[in-house]
């Protein structure tokens, strides 16, 4: 299961709204004044910096915090909607982030951390307490996979979901799979990254019960389209129920899976 280390300053992103209320109890008992509380109420619902409207108010509906996705953005633009939402309090999670752009946002934001495999970068105020349920697998076909892997790992840290890796165990060695099958069916929930022609999830899809979110990535030789291959078999698979997301999307497969499992703990 992945851990933080001791001396990472990460929250869960919860805490917006465990910061609101906060301010309103401060509100009512008279330690903040109503002129200072709407101050600060100001920029909750969205904020306009120009290049982009921020949106403050995405973890009280949603319960976690605006993503930032790097691609197309200029790195003074990452850092400055980057920079809005830790003025605000809430963590930051920045996806498709190259090793320039991660450089400069470095620098200008000291406690942002970038997992270079990734190509995800995160910054938070205090330790995330994680969820109390079990870890989330995420599973890939074969090593070339494991940078999309990685960034649905990233994403599920920042949300509190503990996760467990499991490498390298696509169809083209099946035994590979088959041996860790019981530490599959104990996850509560699988994401399952795959190129080339992307059969595992099928297989996985026969062999448990949890949800399955599949993940088609751009790896493979030229019949392969770019993923376009994976994608197709993944939406044809002919076990029930497994959920696709778009090629090389490890953050909307997690993003997935935090739909589900939470949804699950608030129900327990």
């Amino acid at each position: 299961m992945g851990r933080r280390a001791p001396g990472d300053r990460l929250h869960h992103p919860g805490m917006k709204e465990a910061t609101l209320r906060q301010l309103l109890a401060s509100v009512r008992d008279g330690q903040v004044d109503v002129s200072a509380a709407v101050l600060q109420l100001k920029s909750l619902p969205f904020e306009d910096v120009g290049y982009a409207t921020v949106d403050h108010n995405r973890a009280l509906r949603s319960g976690v915090p605006e993503v930032i996705f790097a691609q197309g953005k200029t790195p003074e633009q990452i850092v400055g909607i980057a920079r809005r939402l830790i003025a605000s309090d809430q963590v930051v999670l920045i996806t498709r982030l190259d090793a320039e752009s991660a450089s400069f946002a470095i620098q200008e934001l000291p406690g942002l951390r970038y997992a270079e495999a990734a190509r995800v970068a995160t910054f938070g105020h205090e330790m995330i307490v994680p969820l109390e349920i079990r870890p989330v697998a995420v599973v890939t076909a074969g090593t070339s996979d494991i940078p999309v892997a990685e960034e649905a790992i990233e994403t599920l840290s920042m949300i509190g979901i503990p996760f467990e890796r499991v490498y390298d165990v696509g169809v083209a060695g099946l035994h590979r799979l088959l041996a860790r099958v019981e530490r599959l069916r104990e996850a509560s929930a699988l994401i399952c990254v795959a190129g080339m022609e992307g059969a595992l999830p099928s297989v996985v899809g026969g062999l448990v019960a949890v949800p399955v979110v599949a993940v088609p990535t751009s790896t493979g030789y030229g019949a392969a389209l770019g993923g376009l291959a994976a994608l197709m078999g993944m939406l044809t698979s002919c076990a029930s129920g497994v959920t696709v997301v778009n090629i090389d999307n490890g953050f909307g497969a997690a993003m997935a899976v935090a739909r589900m499992v939470m949804s699950q703990a608030k129900a327990v």
